[in-house]
């Protein structure tokens, strides 16, 4: 059952992402007054990007992404296994950081840049991760994530300023505006994809591919914060996870990109000030 659960896991985590892109695609077309794609267009999207052919700069910089793929799946397999989600955190940073290589890879000047843009998205959204995997063993005395979601009470009653400042990093993870620094995935920001622009073919759409399951990954810790011991903190978490990710699509359409210096700085001060002051308030008071 845990080889099954885990193939499941594989399978099916993608194919939500797929689906939640292709939702995000159509609902910015409404926002635009465009009749926009079909929700299934990543799919197809992906299945052409497989049928061309992929041109390597060296061997190392396809290797690379493909490395990225398998920390991110394994990432995915640790969180919704139930496993410790503080090594997911640190199995998605190796995920982000051999992206970040294969970016280095090509010796493109704009990929290299791309690839500078990520180092310093990791380095804005790493501090508020690891607050709230603290905040989350502080409420359930564990890193797992099936201790923390059979909890009485959800997280987000202990953490609910630790959630805002998670919201304030997640559009990093998302790729969305304001904070899309290291991947353009829309023609009116700039002309060239930043650190994908020296990708084609199947490692394109192994990128795409990886950005569904980091998509549904960053939906999951939103699931975690609402999750408790019942079944209906569950669909409530659901319901949360579209609600979340309905509020990041329409931030991303009313918005524009940021200088990094901005999203490097207003990153760290969310997430000393908001991460810090919620596990205070939790250390001196016994709830």
């Amino acid at each position: 059952m845990s080889v099954i659960k885990v193939i499941l896991i594989i399978i099916l985590t993608p194919l939500a992402g797929g689906l939640l892109v292709g939702f995000d695609r159509v609902i910015s077309a409404r926002m635009q007054g465009r009749q926009g794609p079909p929700i299934l267009q990543p799919f197809y999207d992906v299945l052409k990007l497989i049928s061309k052919e992929t041109i390597e700069v060296n061997r190392f910089h396809r290797f690379y992404v493909y490395l990225s793929l398998m920390f991110i799946i394994l990432t995915a397999v640790v969180m919704f296994s139930g496993g410790d989600i503080l090594l997911a955190i640190f199995i998605l940073s190796l995920g982000a950081m051999f992206f970040t290589l294969g970016g280095y890879a090509s010796w493109s000047p704009y990929s290299v840049v791309g690839a500078e843009r990520e180092l310093l998205q990791m380095m804005a959204y790493e501090p508020m991760m690891f607050i709230v995997a603290a905040g989350l063993y502080y409420v359930s005395n564990s890193f797992f994530v099936s201790d923390i979601i059979s909890q009485s009470k959800p997280a987000i009653v202990y953490l609910p300023v630790v959630f805002v400042g998670f919201i304030y990093i997640l559009p990093f993870k998302l790729r969305k505006s304001p904070f899309d620094l290291s991947v353009s995935e829309e023609a009116n920001q700039e002309v060239v994809q930043g650190i994908s622009t020296e990708y084609s073919g199947r490692a394109l759409a192994v990128i795409e591919v990886t950005h569904w399951y980091e998509t549904m990954i960053a939906l999951g810790f939103v699931f975690v914060f609402f999750a408790a011991d019942n079944k209906i903190s569950h669909l409530i978490a659901v319901l949360m996870c579209l609600v979340v990710y309905m509020f990041e699509i329409i931030l991303d359409n009313s918005t524009v990109r940021v200088k990094w210096q901005k999203a490097l700085s207003s990153a760290w001060i969310v997430s000393g000030i908001l991460g810090i002051v919620n596990l205070t308030v939790l250390s001196f008071f016994n709830f």
